[in-house]
Parts: C-alpha cells; sequence; structure tokens
C-alpha cells in the first residue's frame, strides 16, 4: 500500500515504537499503549489510558476507505502498509470485551540476508534446490516471516527465474533483482491461500513461497506443487520438527492419510524450526532445530513413526542436521543467552551443553 497516508496519533505511536527498537504496537482500551521491545511489553511512558473510542478512533486512522467497509464485515481484519520509506506494518484489529483492540508489527523495509540472521549453513543447500518443500515452523512471533524473507531474498540474488509467493498479507517485499518476484496478498491479490495455489502452476513459477497452510486444500495443493518439480517454501505454527509432520497428516481423513505420508516423503527438503530468545547483552536471537529429509527421515514418514525422528535429528549433523538443543547450546556456550533461559525454552533440557566438548582433532 504505497502511499498510504494514515493519522497523526497512530504515526507519533509508531514512532515511539521505532525509536525503542521495538517489534509490535498493542492498543487496547484499559491501559496506554504498549510497545514489545526485546519480548517484552512496556506501556508508552506518559500516555494516558486508552478508552474503546481511542481504539477505534486510531483504527480509522490507519484504514483506506476500502479497508474500514472490509472491516465491517469481520470481527478480525489483517490489513499492512508501508510506513514513513522506514518499514511496512502488518496490523490486526479485533474485537475483545465488545471494543476495538490493535496489534501492529513493525516489519523492517530491508530484507536481512542469510547471513545476518545467522542461519545454519544447510540452508544455503535448501535456496539452491529446484524442487521439493521446505517447511518453516515455529511459534507465533519466533521470526519464521524474517527468514523465509531472507531465504526468497537470496534465491532472488542468485538465481534467474520466477518467485511466486502467497502471502495475508504481504510483509517483506521483494525487489526484482535476478529473479522475477510476483507477489500475492490473500484479499486484494486473491480470495484465499488455495484459490492462488489453485491457480499457481499456470503462473509459471519456479519457486513458490505459502504465507501459511492453514487447511486441508492448502496442505494438499502445496504438496502437489512440490512434487512436480517446483520449490515451495511454507511456514506452519509448530512447537517441533516431528510436531510439523503430524500436523500435515492429521488434517487429511484417515483414510488419505497413508498417501499423505507417501507424498510428504517423497516431497520433503527439510524442516527449520526456531524461536526467539532474550540476549544477555538485550535484544534477541533465534535458535534453530533442522531437520533434513534423508532417505531414513523420508522411511520414517512414510511408515507414519515420526515420534522416532528425534534419534535421526541427534545422528544426523554429517547431512546438515541441528537438534534445538544443539543451537541452544552453541548460545550458551558463547555467552548471548543464559542457560535458564534456554532450559526454559527447551523440551530436553538435560541436553543442553554448558561448556564445548573436547576436540577430537586439532587443525595443523
Amino acid at each position: 500500500m504505497s502511499g498510504h497516508v494514515i493519522g497523526s496519533r497512530i504515526d507519533a505511536l509508531l514512532d515511539k515504537l521505532w525509536q525503542a527498537g521495538g517489534t509490535d504496537l498493542l492498543l487496547t482500551a484499559g491501559i496506554p499503549p504498549q510497545l514489545r521491545v526485546h519480548g517484552a511489553l512496556t506501556p508508552v511512558p506518559d500516555h494516558a489510558t486508552l478508552s474503546g473510542a481511542d481504539t477505534e478512533a486510531l483504527l480509522a486512522e490507519l484504514l483506506t476507505a476500502e479497508q474500514a467497509t472490509a472491516r465491517q464485515a469481520s470481527h478480525e481484519y489483517d490489513f499492512a502498509f508501508a510506513w514513513r520509506d522506514r518499514a511496512r506494518i502488518r496490523g490486526n484489529a479485533f474485537r475483545q470485551r465488545g471494543e476495538t483492540a490493535l496489534a501492529l508489527r513493525m516489519i523492517p523495509a530491508q530484507v536481512p540476508t542469510m547471513a545476518q540472521l545467522g542461519l545454519p549453513p544447510v540452508l544455503w543447500d535448501f535456496t539452491r534446490r529446484h524442487q521439493g518443500l521446505v517447511l518453516v515452523t515455529g511459534p507465533t512471533g519466533s521470526g519464521k516471516s524474517t527468514t523465509l524473507a531472507a531465504l526468497i531474498n537470496q534465491i532472488n540474488a542468485d538465481r534467474a527465474c520466477h518467485i511466486l509467493t502467497v502471502e495475508d498479507p504481504i510483509e517483506y517485499v521483494h525487489n526484482h533483482q535476478r529473479s522475477a518476484v510476483n507477489q500475492r496478498e490473500v484479499g486484494a491479490d486473491t480470495a484465499s491461500f488455495p484459490d492462488a495455489l489453485r491457480s499457481a502452476l499456470r503462473e509459471d513459477p519456479d519457486v513458490l513461497l505459502v504465507g501459511e497452510m492453514r487447511d486441508l486444500e492448502s496442505i494438499r495443493f502445496a504438496l502437489t506443487i512440490a512434487e512436480t518439480g517446483h520449490l515451495v517454501f511454507a511456514t506452519l505454527h509448530t512447537n517441533d520438527t516431528a510436531q510439523s509432520l503430524a500436523r500435515m497428516v492429521d488434517v487429511f481423513p484417515a483414510e488419505q492419510q497413508t498417501q499423505v505420508r507417501v507424498q510428504l516423503a517423497a516431497a520433503l527438503t527439510g524442516i527449520v524450526y526456531q524461536r526467539l530468545l532474550p540476549r544477555t547483552a538485550g535484544g534477541l536471537v533465534a535458535a534453530y532445530e533442522v531437520l533434513v529429509a534423508n532417505s531414513a527421515v523420508r522411511n520414517l514418514i512414510k511408515e507414519g513413526k515420526t515420534h522416532q525422528l528425534r534419534n535421526s535429528l541427534v545422528t544426523g549433523q554429517k547431512d546438515g542436521m541441528v537438534t534445538f538443543e544443539q543451537s541452544l547450546s552453541a548460545l550458551v556456550q558463547s555467552g548471548v543467552v543464559r542457560y535458564e533461559d534456554a532450559a526454559a525454552r527447551s523440551l530436553y533440557p538435560k541436553d543442553i551443553e554448558l561448556r564445548s566438548p573436547v576436540p577430537t582433532a586439532v587443525a595443523a
């Protein structure tokens, strides 16, 4: 929404978020505006408590007439816009206790590089593939969209191909580099994820990004597109790599699940699970788990034994696999995060190593 003009009050609040180095602005009746900075909420200093009329007026400062009309048809409404050439803002307006509330996420205008994010090395290999399915998973607010943007940006810089994205809403804007990039926003450019994916193969993509696989149809189309010679990136809201696979299979009727597991085993390239942790020096840092679809992993998926994938992760370092606890261990050992913060986010805290293992060989 280039050129979108917003009101002065909401602009001033976004400026406070920017100056604080925050990521989110929460507006709800009964408390002052809240800034999320380094993962924690803090009230805007010296700001009055908001009323329901205030939050409704602030939302009115953000929406175009067309958006305001569309918003009236739903109790939840997603939107996005460019702000001061500094960032894009992703917004969600919702109702609570009969009044309007707003959550606004600030997304840097500059797409970060994979190196800047410190992504695991095997992810560079994922970007060089010409077909397959790559899942980026994790809880809400874990940086999945940023990781996906960095992966797409790498392909855009390296390869002459057609990149097609389906997003709700568009967050990072990708300029054409070596690739041609077409970004479709649900609601503005297409009616739904299934509609966009149904027509995707007729739009000649080499690489497809699916902002979120929310339903059976979207998952089915993504698997088919990945199977037919295209590289597909998608996100899921899950708590580990194994859960991601189970979630995809479980949305299908029981009589279809065996065939879906076969499809998934054939199409999968890898899964990245990530979470953000507080840095000891301030700010946030991501820890990652990476599952690579080698032959052992594919067999476990086909056999419905995704609960055994932990063993493949632990023994798969030669293929580039990383357990979440190995990633946490590296962050703790380097002093980037506290052990207590790492352990609180791990399913296997006893596997977090406080010291680096003694090397078995020393380079000459």
